[in-house]
């Protein structure tokens, strides 16, 4: 993706190019170049971390193996058992802010809990046998996908390199701009390909290259085969971005586009003791003054099961506030992806609402795919294992663009430690319409991606500058 070809300007005098002919070129490598240069920190950085990342899983089950694992019975405790033990471990905490059932036969039961100190989207989870509710570990867990200590860590250093909000501007420099010089480099491909005679050369590296031509083989080739998956960590990347995000966010719902959410707003419902649900038990005893009845969570689950949910993977709530619901979800990431969920009056059992992801929008769909393709968890293990070489790849797309700037430089000039970038100029030989057209881009792409736009136009600055001084020189 970075520095698919690095003409150097020559020390000789260069023979002027027709006006208006091949200004996109020079344009497109320029960009390519500067780009590859300033960004592909970034860009490594989160290829390596996103590779690491892909790999947690695994490692997670291995080093957490107590804590997620327990022996396989023939019976189980109620949910309610379960719990009472995770709240005399706590010494008698409130209600728990989340419960997951184990999922499996010789899982252990997530009872999370709400705590001062702990970030964003982190609870504390005590670990429950579902068959003795023995406590098998407590530790704090991360988001939907409930990752642990190690693969949080790793997430966070992908996501901000563990400098907190600022720290995500990094991440979205990474994933605003490799789209960028992505389509960048296959524009130069094509040019390429249109005037070599050797066109498989640029469909496989050349073997026989030497030096700074073995480089750019091998770097164009690699590119090239990557092509589509960069363009989809960039785009799936820039919906979880500060800014870029924010403004995707805001184009769907102003486009209906959004991600429906269960409603839990209990305002428009009056209490009832008359509804299909109250035989369950638990009708009278829900909610007893602040705490919940930890038997209440059997009877959201049962109501839950009746309703739409499938109880592999489900997370219950309890109400978060005064005059909300009861929350039921499935939390499956994996294909076939499995979201539903529904919202339960907690006082007469109820059903509030309910969302089903067969009903959702195209967009909403595209969009939960793309998360869970983008984190590893859709397709299981080949889903890890392509994403882990397409981040190594980027990775090594940096690494051989540095090598062949390295290369690219002159010889003979010990003060010149590494190439010179590609001749300026493109935009002043660009007809009218090039130019108008190269303006609303970059205005339309500046506003969509406000950091990008930022950052090219700190390029564009500098580079004139540059301009300017050597100029002067000269």
């Amino acid at each position: 993706m970075t520095l698919l070809e690095t003409s150097p300007e020559s020390s000789s005098p260069q023979r002027p190019r027709p006006a208006g002919k091949g200004w996109f070129g020079q344009l497109l490598l320029r960009l390519h170049f500067y780009a590859g240069i300033f960004v592909g920190p970034f860009i490594l950085v989160a290829a390596l971390s996103g590779a690491l990342y892909s790999v947690m899983p695994q490692v997670e089950q291995a080093v957490y193996a107590r804590e997620l694992h327990a022996p396989v019975a023939d019976a189980y405790l109620p949910l309610a058992q379960q719990i009472e033990a995770a709240n005399a471990y706590l010494g008698d905490q409130d209600t728990p802010a989340a419960v997951r059932p184990a999922p499996n036969p010789g899982d252990t039961t997530r009872v999370m809990y709400s705590e001062p100190g702990l970030g964003s989207s982190e609870m504390r989870a005590v670990f429950v046998d579902p068959a003795t509710a023995e406590i098998r570990g407590d530790l704090t867990t991360y988001g939907t996908s409930g990752s642990l200590p190690l693969r949080t860590w790793v997430d966070q250093l992908h996501r901000n390199l563990h400098l907190g909000e600022p720290g995500r501007l990094y991440s979205e420099m990474a994933a605003s701009w490799l789209g960028i010089i992505a389509l960048a480099g296959i524009g130069l491909w094509v040019q390429r390909i249109r005037k070599t005679k050797r066109k498989k050369d640029l469909l496989r590296p050349s073997i026989s290259a030497k030096g700074y031509r073995k480089l750019a083989s091998w770097h164009g080739s690699l590119g090239l085969w990557i092509l589509i998956g960069a363009f989809f960590l960039s785009a799936t990347g820039i919906t979880w971005s500060t800014f870029g995000g924010a403004n995707v966010g805001e184009l769907r719902s102003a486009l209906n586009w959004g991600t429906p959410s269960v409603n839990t707003d209990l305002s428009d419902f009056a209490d009832s003791s008359g509804d299909e649900h109250a035989h369950h038990h638990g009708v009278d005893s829900a909610q007893s003054g602040k705490m919940v009845n930890p038997a209440a969570f059997d009877t959201m689950l049962s109501i839950g099961k009746e309703i739409n949910i499938n109880t592999q993977l489900v997370e219950i709530k309890p109400p978060a506030a005064e005059g909300k619901a009861w929350v039921v979800q499935e939390i499956q990431r994996s294909f076939p992806t499995e979201v539903d969920a529904v919202s339960i009056n907690g006082q007469n059992l109820e059903v509030v609402d309910r969302v089903d992801f067969k009903e959702f929008g195209l967009v909403a769909k595209l969009s939960r795919w793309g998360i869970d393709i983008h984190m590893g968890t859709m397709f299981g293990l080949p889903n890890q294992v392509l994403l882990f070489l397409l981040a190594s790849a980027i990775a090594a797309m940096v690494i051989l663009g540095y090598a062949m700037w390295w290369k690219r430089r002159p010889t003979r000039n010990s003060a010149q430690l590494m190439g010179k970038p590609p001749r300026r100029g493109a935009l002043s030989r660009a007809p009218w319409w090039g130019s108008a057209l190269l303006l609303l881009a970059a205005a339309a792409v500046g506003i969509l991606l406000p950091l990008l736009g930022i950052s090219l136009a700190a390029f564009l600055a500098v580079d004139l500058m540059v301009g300017k001084f050597h100029a002067r020189r000269a």
